[in-house]
């Protein structure tokens, strides 16, 4: 008699695998470190992650949406770097029933979709939020009093500019420049020199890592009492930066960037964050020779807390051959999590609830006091600076 077939549960990663693959492939690593914990098993089922490469192109991200809901297996789609898909798509995802979950895309739309049936889930840095958070550390730890915004032109970055204008209140922002996917060094560096000789002391940039290693290395090219220090969103942690951009930091240049409030460097002293590294050492051994220096590493640590959370919500739920089924039950018992699910980053305690407009971060896992800023160091991992660090933090060195 032929044995039976295992059914299968597909979480569908829609991320950009081609020219972001550092955050694709952490985030990867982190949901199959959670499903291991468990065999990746749950009730009879087996949980299998399905690349889909969206090549950062929101047609593409849209495609793979479609063929989620034509597939009687697929219960998730995990999200990926880039936030306008989910932003130029979120009405046909939350209509759909498209469960998503976020565990990096930062665009404050995402999880506010005006209903309370919303579908879309994120762990993650929030734009509604993160800022704040870069205006703070560069006003206040790094001293700067005219600050010129860097932006890509895109909703991600247009979310960041109203976010940012806000925190600023009465103080003037001393430029906005806006930059398109693509831009070249000859350009950036037009763009760097036109900044420098303005009013501003700063630079707070949001884009991603091919732009943001052209205007680092844009910023590096100048003579040192020219340089501005930059104040980075998370995005240019996503690709291959920091080998591009290794000699200009190490010159001096100044970069810190937003981060949540966990450092894999710190993995050995924490029960939980050592096993769950050893675990996925053992998944991914050419990957995670040496875990604390990790490309993208929030990536691994945000799909890890969320794929937690992901396993308590099947738990409350009992899984049908009805994927439709499953997807809604899931839906709702992400909303009304029981007990508390231990994370990398903390203790999730009913960490999602029902969206309205008076609980406009009901479907965000992680709050302001969750992000810290941070730098690399010598070694290509990323150290996060003490909160309130002072200007001399640069790139110097840090023990682990």
């Amino acid at each position: 008699m032929a044995r039976e077939a295992p059914r299968i549960l597909k979480i569908y990663h829609d991320s950009d695998y081609s020219n972001h693959h550092a955050s694709a492939l952490a985030m990867k690593m982190g949901l199959e470190t959670a499903f291991a914990e468990v065999n990746n098993q749950v009730q009879g089922y087996e949980l299998q992650l399905i690349e889909k490469d969206n090549r950062g192109n929101s047609n593409r991200s849209f495609l793979h949406i479609r063929q989620y809901l034509n597939d009687p297996d697929a219960l998730a789609v995990l999200g990926g770097l880039h936030s306008p898909p989910y932003i130029k798509y979120r009405k046909f995802i939350n209509e759909s029933g498209v469960l998503l979950l976020i565990p990096w895309a930062a665009g404050g739309p995402i999880t506010r979709y005006p209903d309370a049936q919303n579908w879309v889930f994120r762990l993650s840095i929030d734009d509604s939020k993160a800022g704040y958070t870069l205006v703070e550390h560069a006003q206040q730890s790094l001293r700067c009093e005219n600050i010129h915004l860097l932006l890509e032109n895109t909703p991600w970055g247009k979310s960041n500019e109203k976010t940012m204008r806000t925190a600023m209140g009465d103080t003037p922002i001393a430029g906005v420049t806006w930059f398109n996917w693509n831009t070249q060094y000859a350009s950036a560096k037009i763009i760097i020199r036109d900044i420098v000789t303005s009013d501003a002391d700063c630079i707070v940039f949001v884009g991603n890592a091919p732009e943001g290693t052209h205007f680092v290395n844009a910023m590096a090219s100048l003579k040192d009492r020219y340089r501005l220090p930059i104040v980075s969103h998370w995005g240019i942690t996503g690709g291959a930066f920091y080998p591009a951009v290794k000699e200009s930091l190490n010159n001096g240049l100044v970069l810190h960037f937003i981060q949540s409030c966990f450092s894999l460097r710190d993995y050995r002293h924490h029960t939980l964050a050592k096993e769950a590294v050893d675990l996925a050492k053992n998944q991914f051994p050419d990957q995670l020779v040496h875990p604390e220096q990790l490309a993208a590493p929030t990536g691994f640590i945000h799909s890890y807390d969320l794929g937690r959370l992901l396993l308590q919500g099947l738990g409350q739920i009992t899984l049908s051959d009805d994927m439709k089924s499953n997807r809604a039950q899931l839906r709702a018992a992400l909303e009304r999590l029981d007990g508390s699910v231990v994370g990398l980053l903390k203790t999730y305690q009913r960490p999602f609830s029902v969206w309205s407009t008076t609980n406009q971060d009901a479907h965000e896992a992680l709050g302001q006091d969750d992000f810290c800023m941070a730098k690399y160091d010598l070694d290509g991992g990323v150290t996060l600076l003490p909160k309130g660090a002072k200007k001399a933090l640069g790139n110097e060195a840090t023990s682990d």
